[in-house]
């Protein structure tokens, strides 16, 4: 797919498909530029006959038979009010989606203010997103006429923003096709293998610890997740640095569960279901390296991943194990399905010993916050409130819905208290999302700007929305690649 800019007067009736993004108005007077003779007049008397307004959200295709156009696609993003960069991401996303499901090859998108940079990314981000289907394991259907669009204008636009947009949106496909593989083809083995094959594509430095060097790094909480299952565990650690030199170094790290059984306290058969997704946060952090690299942003970056799968076997740990972090901390197993902060307890002491300006996790880890915040929205947790801003401004700018948990109730705080132990991995039902927090915030290296990202049930999209397809999101890719573009 390739996303280009031409001027405004350029001949839109060369290409397959016109999209045109309205705001609200009454179906007469809508401007239907770059629209005209014939054509223009059909589209109108169409809009007009079905009484279209352009209201939010709302979609009209109208098939034509011109020499080279097949459909007009008017896509409304309401009032002013409503009418955000948001509302441009998922109104570019209806039309491109619309284009490519009748297999139209080529699409020109037409807006107002078109060559301000960032309604130019959204737009470029939502066309983008509208070619994504994980169907590599599907037989083809030939009545299925579904095929991304190759080539898209954006008549008026910036070509600094199209090209960030399109950017960002290949970050999020890129993590989504690794976090929709199943457990059986991305072992913690396969992961490493792939983040290596990404570094050598982008050209950046990557480390890769096996299961006995895990454990002779002193990672006893993480190796005691991984040394459960048949398939051993895999530390990832890719680096980025910039050619003339890096503002600061920022550290990224992802869960990266490949499977989660739940271990010896294992899930309910329902509750296993999408647990391929549980190394959503880890796709995420390599998605966002994908467009970190590839716009050569002025910041070190280290993307680090702890990957493991948590399964029930001879070796697994059990309940009541006591285990001692990188960190020196001991570690009361309270409950073995709470794995993810043990994996991330030991990557976060070591992103830590790193000593970066600031580190931000991001992992699908408590159903607690997935209560709180329903399926959109995502927890954020912060040691500091200045850096937790950032990361919240970054999210904005994506539209990626995040909200801000609190961290400070000493009573919560007090049932992460083991008797036997430094700490304990589960402090109970209540407050779940909180305590998680603050049990990973133990890790953290005191005096580092530290952003935790609780992303469980954002991960998964069980019914299609905005410009959301089902299956795996790709969730935090954009947001962290625009949070280190930001900084």
């Amino acid at each position: 797919m390739t996303i280009r800019i031409q001027n405004e007067d350029f001949d839109a009736e060369a290409l397959a498909a016109i999209g045109i993004i309205l705001q609200q108005g009454e179906a007469e007077t809508l401007p239907l530029d770059p629209l005209r003779g014939d054509t223009r007049d059909f589209c109108r008397r169409v809009a007009v006959n079905e009484k279209f307004k352009a209201e939010a959200g709302s979609t009209l295709v109208i098939p034509v038979a011109e020499k080279n156009v097949r459909c007009v696609v008017l896509a409304g993003t309401g009032n002013e009010e409503e009418s955000t960069l948001d509302a441009l991401r998922e109104a570019s996303f209806r039309i491109a989606r619309a284009a490519a499901g009748k297999g139209l090859p080529s699409l020109s998108i037409t807006m107002a203010d078109a060559s301000d940079e960032s309604r130019s990314r959204a737009v470029a981000e939502g066309a983008s997103l509208a070619s994504y289907r994980f169907d590599k394991y599907i037989k083809k259907d030939e009545k299925d006429k579904f095929a991304p669009v190759e080539d898209i204008v954006i008549a008026g636009g910036s070509e600094k923003g199209a090209a960030l947009g399109a950017a960002m949106a290949e970050a999020q496909m890129w993590a989504r096709d690794l976090a929709n593989e199943p457990g059986n083809v991305i072992t913690p083995v396969a992961f490493a293998e792939r983040a290596k094959a990404l570094a050598e594509e982008l050209g950046i430095d990557c480390e890769i610890w096996d299961e006995k060097r895990i454990e002779e790094e002193r990672m006893g909480a993480y190796y005691a997740v991984g040394k459960g299952s048949a398939n051993p565990p895999r530390f990832v650690r890719l680096t980025y640095a910039p050619k003339d030199g890096a503002k600061g170094h920022i550290v990224l790290v992802g869960k990266g569960l490949t499977f989660d059984s739940g271990g010896l306290d294992i899930k309910p058969a329902e509750y296993m279901l999408t647990m391929k997704g549980d190394k959503s946060g880890a796709c995420a952090v390599l998605g966002a390296m994908r467009a970190i690299v590839k716009l050569a942003l002025p910041w070190k970056v280290s993307a680090i991943v702890a990957a493991a799968e948590n399964m029930p076997g001879g070796s697994s740990y059990r309940p009541d194990d006591i285990v001692r972090a990188r960190n020196g901390k001991t570690i009361e197993v309270f409950n073995t399905d709470c794995e993810g902060r043990m994996t991330l307890a030991d990557a976060l002491s070591y992103a830590s010993e790193l000593k970066p300006d600031m580190i931000v996790d991001i992992a699908t880890l408590t159903g607690a916050c997935a209560v709180a915040l329903g399926s959109t929205s995502a927890g954020l947790f912060t040691n500091d409130e200045e850096f937790g801003g950032k990361v919240l401004g970054a999210a904005k700018a994506c539209g990626e819905r995040m909200w801000k948990l609190p961290m400070d109730d000493p009573n919560l705080r007090k049932l992460l208290k083991s008797p036997v132990a430094d700490l304990v991995n589960g402090a109970g039902r209540y407050g779940g999302a909180i305590t998680a927090a603050m049990f990973l915030e133990e890790f953290v290296e005191k005096g580092i700007p530290w952003a935790h990202i609780d992303m469980a049930a954002v991960d998964f999209v069980k019914s299609p929305y905005s410009y959301y397809v089902k299956g795996e999101s790709g969730y935090g890719a954009r947001t962290l690649a625009e949070l280190v573009a930001e900084l």
